[in-house]
């Protein structure tokens, strides 16, 4: 049986878009601000929005392994992204909050954000929108069974 050439499938145009994304992101980002990943803004988000999630969910929510959100993390300390407290009942925990830095960038990008997304949408329908999406979350879904 001969196996169809990966690059013709829709999971791979999935990853394409993606990395096509990430790169015209970070182009963008780094524009405003020159020292943050994407990732890191996705945490600073993410942050900002739940400020007593764990690390474990917050490297699941950024897709990250424990290991790569713990380097991430420590990285944002060192460039004064974020502080980080040890919780004062279990020393294995810790706090996380942003900084003002972390907050002026958060400002900074909201505009970035919304041209990414405007420029990786344009010409498609709100209808379009809506079932890609689905179909996205028909094939997340099915992934997990």
């Amino acid at each position: 049986m001969k196996l169809e050439n990966p690059t013709g499938t829709a999971l791979y145009s999935i990853e394409k878009a993606i990395k096509e994304y990430r790169k015209l992101a970070q182009k963008n980002i780094t524009k405003v601000v020159k020292d943050i990943t994407i990732d890191q803004c996705l945490v600073l988000i993410i942050l900002n929005d739940n400020q007593n999630i764990s690390q474990k969910e917050l490297a699941n929510l950024v897709f990250k392994d424990n290991a790569s959100i713990t380097r991430m993390i420590e990285l944002m300390v060192k460039k004064q992204y974020l502080n980080r407290t040890i919780h004062l009942e279990d020393r294995r925990k810790f706090n996380l909050e942003i900084t003002n830095k972390g907050i002026t960038t958060l400002e900074l990008m909201k505009p970035v954000i919304k041209i990414n997304r405007k420029t990786a949408l344009d010409g498609l329908s709100l209808e379009e929108i809506a079932l890609l999406n689905k179909t996205l979350n028909k094939i997340i879904a099915n992934c997990k069974k």
